[in-house]
């Protein structure tokens, strides 16, 4: 078996907990205004691997892992990949490795369950809140991550919730208040980030030839996220 990957970080500290090997796969059939990854979306581009190579080169770094880290599969959207994903994670559990799927949520339930039975936890993204922004600027309903967050509870799979706030788009208390419902319906949300908006990946898009759908808009400031991180944990505690 083999799969198509699109890069490999060896130390990564901002993709589930600890220090990570994070393997990100090829492909992805969403198409997100805000997406910094661009050249992840071809499902024919990538480097072909076996799941034993990558679990051999992350074994590797297993020292550095401690007790929180370990491999996270990114993309793109690994779901694609679903069957490679699964045994790529069987193969670190063998070998005593944490698993971590970094996902969208673009993938019927059913399709996706072998993997998650070898998967230790999920950083999921939940880009908005309402259908409208979801069928406008991702290109699926709301309902696609919502059903993958209720399958994620029923399997008891320990998740976070991730968010890119957009000025102008989700930065608004309404926003945060449907998302901190969201955290308080589903027990398997252990921990929700919101993450500031940025156009880094801009030049991606200019070396692609291809405009960049959010360049409109701009990077929250650091007081504004602080604002609504209060406002997340008071709505989360509260139940408002």
């Amino acid at each position: 078996m083999e799969g198509r990957v699109h890069s490999i970080q060896t130390l990564g500290t901002l993709d589930g907990p600890g220090v990570r090997f994070v393997v990100f796969m090829q492909g992805c059939r969403l198409r997100c205004g805000c997406c910094h990854n661009p050249d992840t979306w071809a499902e024919t581009g990538g480097t072909l691997y076996t799941p034993e190579a990558l679990v051999g080169r992350a074994a590797r770094y297993k020292t550095y892992f401690g007790t929180e880290g370990g491999l996270t599969v990114s993309g793109g959207e690994p779901l694609l990949q679903a069957e490679f994903v699964a045994e790529l994670f069987a193969l670190c559990h063998m070998q005593g490795i944490n698993t971590c799927l970094d996902t969208a949520g673009n993938a019927p339930a059913e399709n996706v369950l072998p993997l998650l039975r070898h998967t230790d936890r999920v950083l999921l993204d939940i880009k908005y809140t309402t259908d409208a922004l979801y069928r406008r600027h991702v290109g699926c309903s709301l309902n696609v991550p919502l059903s993958f967050l209720r399958t994620l509870g029923k399997l008891g799979i320990p998740t976070t919730l991730r968010q890119v706030i957009i000025p102008g788009l989700n930065d608004t208390p309404e926003n945060i208040r449907a998302l901190a419902a969201l955290v308080r319906e589903n027990p398997c949300v252990e921990k929700t980030e919101l993450l500031p908006f940025r156009k880094l990946c801009i030049t991606k898009y200019e070396m692609m030839g291809i405009p960049f759908p959010f360049a409109e808009y701009d990077t929250p400031g650091s007081a504004r996220m602080r604002e609504l991180e209060r406002l997340l944990a008071e709505y989360t505690e509260k139940r408002v």
